[in-house]
């Protein structure tokens, strides 16, 4: 049953409902030795046509009716499009582009992310500095109440690995957030980085990306990154980086 359940799983990932449903309803009353090769005609890439090749060949060594096999493409295309509602990722890219993947910059995602913010924003960097519209959005979100939290690596002054103080100038750049940083690391952190670069709002939207806080990476580097909206990672993430706060790994400064 496993490679025919992996079959199904992969010509629901290819297809549109609509097709499932067309596709399910040919293979009702049918036996796994019909051979009705008219299928092929209701897909269009050649990916789709190996997908359902390798369907219709596990459904022949299966020796299952058309029914239990429709029954079960059709509740694998209700799962995959109740999960597609309840949760997206989308991909995000900052530099050269191409005119055959459609992609969002880094910068329009994280302005986009902060903006839709209502209670509650969590951003992770590195480093920080020369992001003026980010900066702008970011006291705008804290105006009007949401509750907003930084952590940046620190300075080789205040037990981090910089040299620039990244606390400093978002204390300068947004004194109304709440500022952290990583400082107490004992084995096997020792020497440790503030390397991830996350933002989270309201548990229900995550962005992760390879891209700093900082004009070059928003506007000239190759970056790339995932927006997820919805599901329970961006929940995860903000239960995690608040319980880095409650357990003092991390600590206000």
């Amino acid at each position: 049953m496993g490679p025919l359940l992996n079959a199904i799983s992969e010509l629901v990932s290819l297809l549109s409902p609509s097709k499932i449903e067309a596709i399910a309803s040919r293979l009702r009353g049918a036996a796994p030795n019909d051979g009705d090769r008219s299928l092929h005609q209701m897909v269009g890439t050649a990916a789709a046509r190996a997908a359902l090749d390798s369907l219709i060949a596990t459904w022949e060594q299966s020796e299952l009716p058309g029914d239990v096999v429709a029954g079960a493409l059709l509740g694998a295309a209700h799962a995959r499009l109740q999960s597609q509602r309840d949760s997206s990722i989308e991909l995000v890219w900052t530099g050269p582009k191409t005119p055959y993947v459609p992609t969002r910059r880094t910068e329009q995602v994280l302005l986009d992310l902060i903006q839709r913010a209502k209670t509650e924003l969590f951003i992770v960097s590195f480093v920080a500095y020369d992001v003026p519209l980010v900066i702008t959005a970011i006291n705008s979100a804290i105006d009007r109440g949401v509750e907003t939290r930084i952590l940046v690596e620190a300075s080789l002054t205040h037990g981090g690995s910089l040299l620039m103080d990244p606390v400093a100038t978002m204390r300068s750049c947004v004194p109304s957030a709440l500022l952290y940083s990583w400082t107490d690391r004992p084995p096997p952190f020792t020497n440790g980085r503030v390397h991830a670069k996350v933002a989270v709002s309201d548990g229900s939207i995550a962005f992760l990306t390879s891209a700093n806080l900082t004009g070059h990476a928003l506007e000239k580097n190759m970056e790339a990154g995932i927006l997820i909206t919805g599901g329970h990672v961006p929940a995860s993430l903000q239960s995690h980086l608040r319980s880095l706060i409650d357990t003092k790994v991390i600590r206000r400064v």
